[in-house]
């Protein structure tokens, strides 16, 4: 009895298995984006990171109510209401933060981006607050009119611009000049609004 004839060659390959993305900790996100920011927003890459951005926008909005002279003198006064006045600031933060977000997603894909809703919103504003938070915690001691504030507010500011560039480019698919004309408005607004005319 022969054997049976071996099977024809053929140039349709078997689908090989699509590696699994391990998950991204918010650890590794918060820090990454300081130190290797763009293997992180590679990595990062179609992701949606909500739960990273909520609590970044409460916690920012907390820590700068305590940098406003006005909280203090309320907290003297009546500590419930200056609770209530931090959790309505830490709550106006989070829509601010979204319609930046969404502003930004909105242009991207005027100027001709591809990228999904969720993850440009929900990273833009995570990087946003990652990189202010050392603003936000220096002037809770110091004046914001110091001089070492105001200069870590530009070096910030400008780092977080990089990175904003550097994700509208990866997640829309533009080129630089287009990824940078998206997300210009929204943060020059945020720089006079938020970080060089604090409320005193």
């Amino acid at each position: 009895m022969s054997a049976p004839p071996p099977p024809a060659p053929t140039l349709v390959q078997p689908p090989r298995p699509v590696p699994e993305r391990r998950r991204l900790w918010w650890h590794r996100l918060f820090l990454g984006l300081w130190y290797r920011p763009v293997e992180v927003l590679d990595e990062a890459r179609d992701r949606s990171a909500w739960g990273a951005a909520v609590a970044l926008c409460l916690v920012s909005g907390a820590i700068g109510v305590l940098s406003v002279d006005a909280f203090h003198g309320q907290w003297a006064a009546d500590p419930n209401a200056a609770l209530k006045l931090m959790g309505l600031a830490a709550g106006c933060v989070l829509a601010a933060s979204f319609a930046l977000g969404a502003a930004t997603h909105a242009i991207a894909r005027t100027l001709g981006g591809n990228g999904r809703f969720a993850p440009t919103v929900s990273l833009f504003i995570v990087l946003f607050w990652v990189t202010d938070l050392p603003r936000l915690l220096l002037a809770t001691w110091l004046p914001p009119q110091a001089t070492f504030v105001q200069a870590l507010t530009w070096t910030t500011w400008g780092f977080g611009y990089v990175l904003a560039v550097l994700l509208i480019r990866g997640q829309h698919h533009l080129p630089t000049h287009k990824a940078a004309a998206a997300i210009s408005v929204q943060m020059l607004a945020a720089l006079a609004l938020l970080k060089l005319g604090p409320a005193q």
